[in-house]
């Protein structure tokens, strides 16, 4: 029976090239891309068309519990990325039974990234996601043992690659050479390696609402914390007003000023009073479009309720609730 391997998909130049590395000794490979909340693409976009399957199994709230206490820490952001990696292992392990599979590929390159890459690193990787040999990195594979896969013959070691290091000149050229033009940029998209993000992230995690519903929030607009059970979040443009719109939930209040005033659509989610209803409307104030009024209206109701109150609300200054802005 022919041997079948399972190849991780993150959606770059490096998993793409090991992919097709492996496809082109005649190896029958289907992808598998995680979707975790910190990291969302359209992956059948991104990765092009080299011939697999791409199945993408969710680890939203699996990775929600890893992210509160990561065993083996963070990098220079709120990226927990050996945990990340061990969890995505171990699941693609489980992954192989159903998929008749015969062993795992990466596209991981020994000192790539300093936290997650190096040879410390990826041997505890290999070793804690119960994969051992049935891993196979085809782009460093020269630096490291030879896998099951190619102790089998299942794959010919000399077409694999010997690369190390963060330049991606290599695997550009081999990209090129091998037709493939349409690839993501190498750039992480992960946000958790982002400081802004991380910052938010850390302030959600103290005041115990970590969920994936509040991580949607985070994505997006400009977040204050009018109380410590009360989160304001303010849209910056047309396209975050209407996905404020999308994202409410049942509970929520939203306020918008005045219907001839340009200004954004803001959410309040948490516990929810005449006083954060307030605070919020005085902060709206602040970033619409008042040409000079002392004052504005501001409309607001509770999300799935028909009764609109509105508030006459004296125009305030950005300055006056930086305090309370989560950067």
């Amino acid at each position: 029976m022919k041997a079948k391997a399972l190849a991780l998909i993150s959606g770059g130049l490096d998993s793409l090239l090991a992919a097709k590395i492996i496809c082109d000794q005649g190896i029958e490979v289907t992808g598998v891309h995680f979707k975790i909340p910190f990291c969302k693409l359209n992956i059948k976009d991104k990765f092009p068309d080299i011939g697999i399957r791409i199945i993408e199994p969710d680890l939203g709230k699996e990775f929600l519990g890893l992210i509160k206490n990561p065993r083996y820490g963070f990098g220079s952001n709120m990226n927990p990325c050996i945990d990340c990696k061990i969890l995505m292992f171990r699941k693609a392990k489980k992954l192989m039974r159903r998929l008749k599979a015969s062993f795992v590929v990466t596209g991981e390159v020994l000192g790539q990234r300093p936290m997650s890459q190096n040879r410390q690193a990826l041997s505890l990787i290999q070793k804690k996601s119960g994969l051992g040999d049935l891993l196979l990195r085809p782009l460093s594979a020269q630096f490291f043992s030879p896998s099951l896969a190619e102790s089998k013959g299942w794959v010919k070691r000399d077409k694999l690659l010997k690369l190390n290091g963060r330049s991606r000149n290599v695997q550009i050229r081999l990209a090129r050479d091998l037709g493939l033009l349409n690839y993501s940029t190498p750039a992480g998209g992960c946000l958790l390696t982002d400081p802004c993000f991380s910052k938010r992230l850390k302030e959600l995690i103290k005041h115990n609402e970590l969920n994936l519903d509040n991580l949607e929030l985070l994505k997006l607009g400009r977040h204050f914390r009018v109380d410590a059970k009360t989160r304001l979040v303010v849209g910056r443009d047309e396209k975050e007003n209407n996905l404020i719109l999308h994202l409410t939930k049942p509970g929520d209040y939203l306020l918008v000023p005045q219907k001839d005033l340009a200004g954004p659509t803001c959410l309040i989610r948490g516990e929810v009073d005449q006083k954060s209803i307030f605070i919020s409307a005085q902060i709206i104030s602040a970033y619409t479009d008042v040409s000079g009024l002392k004052e504005i209206k501001v409309a607001y109701k509770k999300v799935n309720t028909k009764p609109v109150n509105t508030l006459k609300i004296a125009c305030v200054s950005k300055a006056d609730f930086m305090h309370l802005l989560i950067k």
